[in-house]
C-alpha cells in the first residue's frame, strides 16, 4: 500500500499518462495561493497511488486529507501555513480552494471521464451517501448533522466550510448526506471517504468513451 512521503518534496507526485486519440496528457497541476491569511501550495496526480504529502498544521484535517488522498487513489501534497492563532477556518477553507482548483486544473477538457459516481460510506455505526457530477457547474447540497462541536481541537462546522470550498472550486455538483451516525469523528471520515472513492471513480477514464467529453452539449461547464 502507498505511504505517506516523509519528504516534502511535490516532485515525488509524478504518475502515468492517459492516452486519447489525439494527444498524450499528464493530469496533474500545482496551485499556489498566497493572502494576509495563508500561505497554501497544492499538488495533485489524478492518475497516482494515493500517496500523500500533507501539513496543514492541523492534525485532524491533516488526518482527513491522508485518507482522501489515499482511498482516491489522488496523489496529493498540500503544504499549508496559516493563522491558526486566530481558528482553524482560514486553512481549512483555502486549503478547499487550493485543492479544487488543482483538481479541476488537472482534470482539462475533462475528456474521456466516467463523470458520476456515488458511494455509500460506512464507518463502523456511521453511513453517509456521496454523490458526484463533474458538471463544470459548482453546488455543494450537504445534510450532515454532528453531534459535537469540535474533534479534539478541530470545529467539526469547518467540514461543510471545506466541502463548500472544494466543490465551488472543482466546478463539480456534489450531494453529500450522513444518513446515520453517534460518533463526530466517524461522521466526518465518512464523509471524507466518501469523497475520495466518488472522485476515484468519476475521475477515471472511461476506455469506451474514446476521449469524447461525456456531455451531449460537447462540453462541460456550459
Amino acid at each position: 500500500m502507498p505511504s505517506r512521503s516523509s519528504e516534502g518534496d511535490i516532485s515525488l507526485l509524478k504518475g502515468p499518462r492517459f492516452r486519447d486519440k489525439k494527444a498524450v496528457f499528464m493530469r496533474t497541476a500545482t496551485i499556489k495561493r498566497k493572502t494576509k491569511e495563508t500561505d497554501i501550495e497544492v499538488t495533485v496526480n489524478l492518475d497516482g497511488a494515493g500517496v500523500s504529502n500533507v501539513a496543514t498544521g492541523i492534525g485532524f484535517f491533516d488526518h482527513m486529507l491522508d485518507l482522501l488522498a489515499r482511498h482516491s487513489r489522488i496523489d496529493m501534497a498540500v503544504k499549508a501555513v496559516g493563522d491558526l492563532h486566530i481558528d482553524h477556518h482560514h486553512t481549512t477553507e483555502d486549503v478547499g480552494i487550493a485543492l479544487g482548483q488543482a483538481v479541476k486544473q488537472a482534470l482539462g477538457t475533462m475528456a474521456g471521464i466516467t463523470r458520476y459516481a456515488s458511494i455509500h460510506m460506512p464507518m463502523d455505526e456511521t453511513l453517509s451517501r456521496v454523490v458526484i457530477d463533474i458538471s463544470g457547474r459548482p453546488v455543494l447540497v450537504f445534510k450532515v448533522e454532528f453531534p459535537r462541536d469540535k474533534v479534539g481541537t478541530f470545529d467539526t462546522e469547518l467540514v461543510r466550510e471545506w466541502f463548500n470550498a472544494f466543490a465551488i472550486n472543482a466546478g463539480v455538483t456534489l450531494h453529500v448526506e450522513t444518513l446515520y451516525g453517534e460518533n463526530s469523528h466517524h461522521i466526518a471520515e465518512s464523509c471524507f471517504k466518501g469523497l475520495a472513492r466518488a472522485l476515484r471513480a468519476a475521475v477515471a477514464i472511461d476506455p469506451r468513451a474514446a476521449g469524447e467529453v461525456p456531455s451531449t452539449k460537447g462540453q462541460l461547464g456550459g
